[in-house]
């Protein structure tokens, strides 16, 4: 049995925070942030998960301890190299791409997937038998015969009746049937073509059906779950023969295959049972259980788990994010006070209304629908009422209480807004190039054949920008002021028929034909004067608000202690909780 030494916190034992982390983790201006600030915060907002995760590697702690097994920081390490040879990484790459891709840092890798994975595997290896008619069949399944099959899914099954039925009177037009009809688009795009069955490797009944039929037949309808299926065999291909001296490796993948599986099944039993089985109060959270258990934040089968080990973990895994948060709301707290102003219950409630407008929580009588738009918000159980005004609300009002005696609209503004929201649009075929050369190419091209028909299938064979490509060089009308000056002056600029020049904007040619103009949506301004002014105004009100927090940050002296000094293992060792004692 493989040996770890693990050993659970008892009741009495607690997280030591030693002085550095107790110490200040960041100035912003001269006004610190403590270390205890930070717990505080990270607790309010990610405890609950991260308590849900300590839990539960108590619980396999615990069962390994009663059963005398011990998992190494060397069986961690080695689990991590042979995981990251099988995508042929290396280690730093692989603890890389995971920490890029799925935000998770090599100690939360290391301590709440890798050790857990491989505590609960030694926990049932004692129980994993790889049998050989197991072997027998993912041999099989591997290098046994196959069928190569072309294969028509279709959900609705009175029209799979009816294309079934072409497809066995005809069957030479299965390949053309199942471009037309199939839903299943991958197959469906090279003829129904699926890849070679062979036995044991998925539903039974395909398998039975494909090597019954012999070549150029078509099977029987099978219905699997809400789809009806048919196949084509289209030719037999015979077993694969592995040399000798490869067949060795062969039967040791196999075996580790199968193994792994079974292992993955079983350490889901095991853990299912281990929390069914368990006695666990959880008290964070709980303000009865808090008064009870002062300190504590969950009790597991008698064992305490501190507050201040959930926090210090919450710490760990989220106090950079929340950091930031606490350093951008000082940046803002100190703009306020250096401006005499302050944001109210008013304002808080005017923001949450306005939010809710936004995304559509309306009543029937056009005001804001406040409770459906918290509920939606409070829904997915990540935040409360508080931390929602606190992170997503507050931050906002600041920022708007700071920036909005300053902005103002000119006539000017209006006058654009109005051309850009209800004027005319240009109508134009556009191919979007990456270099210059083949859109000076391009642009010979449509210049000298100048008509919709040659400049869509331009843009069909050229343009990089897939909605020209795939619509013969079609794209939604250009309007005026939308952000795009030098596209939108040659666009308006062109008569119909008309071909542009070659305008670079950024990395891209754009070649553009003019197809002609949309009528004005309004001719009347005053019709939707008030309406235009409130959206003009909160669009520049938030360009305002986001240079106003640009020149917060580069003005201010901020010292983050707390990511100068984060110094992260490559790879982790087990968890913090299974110290020995």
């Amino acid at each position: 049995m493989i040996a770890v030494a693990i050993a659970v916190a008892g009741a009495s034992s607690q997280v030591r925070v030693d002085a550095a982390e107790s110490s200040v983790v960041a100035v912003v201006n001269a006004d610190p942030i403590s270390r205890d600030a930070l717990a505080t915060a990270t607790l309010e907002r990610y405890g609950v998960d991260v308590l849900d995760t300590l839990v539960n590697q108590h619980l396999i702690m615990q069962e390994c301890k009663r059963r005398g097994i011990v998992v190494t920081n060397e069986d961690v390490r080695a689990e991590i190299v042979r995981v990251a040879k099988k995508f042929a990484l290396s280690v730093d790459s692989y603890l890389q791409l995971l920490r890029e891709e799925r935000d998770i840092t090599p100690e939360q890798y290391s301590n709440e997937i890798i050790w857990p994975m491989l505590a609960l595997r030694s926990l049932v290896s004692d129980q994993v038998e790889v049998t050989q008619d197991e072997f027998n069949r993912a041999f099989v399944a591997q290098y046994g015969e196959a069928v190569k099959c072309r294969m028509i899914m279709i959900s609705d099954q009175a029209k799979a009746n009816q294309v079934y039925s072409q497809a066995k009177a005809d069957p030479q037009s299965f390949t053309k049937l199942a471009k037309e009809y199939s839903e299943d688009e991958t197959s469906a795009s090279v003829g129904g073509l699926i890849p070679p069955i062979r036995r044991y490797m998925g539903d039974s009944r395909l398998e039975e059906a494909a090597f019954s039929l012999a070549e150029g037949d078509v099977s029987p309808m099978i219905q699997i779950g809400d789809q009806w299926v048919f196949m084509q065999s289209v030719r037999r291909m015979p077993a694969s023969q592995p040399s000798p001296q490869a067949l060795p490796i062969i039967k040791e993948q196999i075996n580790d295959r199968i193994r792994d599986e079974k292992m993955k099944g079983a350490a889901s039993e095991l853990f299912a049972k281990l929390q069914k089985d368990a006695q666990v109060v959880k008290v964070l959270k709980d303000p009865v259980a808090e008064k009870q258990y002062p300190g504590v934040a969950a009790i597991i089968n008698g064992q305490q788990l501190t507050i201040a080990s959930v926090a210090a973990k919450c710490v760990k895994r989220h106090g950079e994010a929340v950091l930031e948060g606490e350093i951008n709301r000082k940046l803002l707290t100190q703009a306020l006070k250096k401006a005499g102003k302050t944001v109210s219950k008013q304002q808080i409630d005017e923001e949450i209304g306005r939010a809710a407008v936004s995304y559509g929580y309306v009543r029937d009588n056009g005001t804001a629908d406040v409770e459906a738009w918290m509920e939606a918000v409070l829904s997915q159980g990540q935040t409360t009422r508080e931390l929602y005004i606190e992170d997503s609300v507050w931050p906002s009002v600041a920022l708007k209480t700071l920036v909005e005696d300053n902005v103002s609209l000119s006539s000017q503004d209006i006058q654009h807004g109005f051309a850009s929201a209800f004027g005319p649009r240009a109508e134009v075929l556009a191919v979007v190039l990456s270099d210059q050369r083949t859109a000076q190419k391009v642009w010979e091209l449509a210049r000298d054949n100048p008509t919709d028909e040659f400049f869509g299938q331009l843009a069909g064979q050229y343009s990089i920008e897939p909605t020209s490509a795939s619509n013969f060089g079609k794209v939604p009308p250009i309007r005026k002021f939308g952000g795009q000056a030098s596209i939108e002056k040659e666009a308006f600029a062109m008569k119909p028929g008309e071909l542009s020049g070659i305008i670079a904007t950024g990395d891209k040619y754009i070649i553009m034909r003019s197809q002609g103009f949309t009528s004005p949506v309004v001719d009347d301004i005053e019709a939707v004067r008030g309406e235009l002014e409130r959206d003009l105004l909160e669009k520049k009100i938030n360009i305002a608000m986001g240079l106003k927090f640009d020149e917060l940050k580069q003005g201010a002296e901020i010292d983050n202690f707390f990511v100068a000094t984060k110094d992260e293992p490559r790879v982790a060792t087990r968890p913090d909780e299974a110290r020995q004692q």
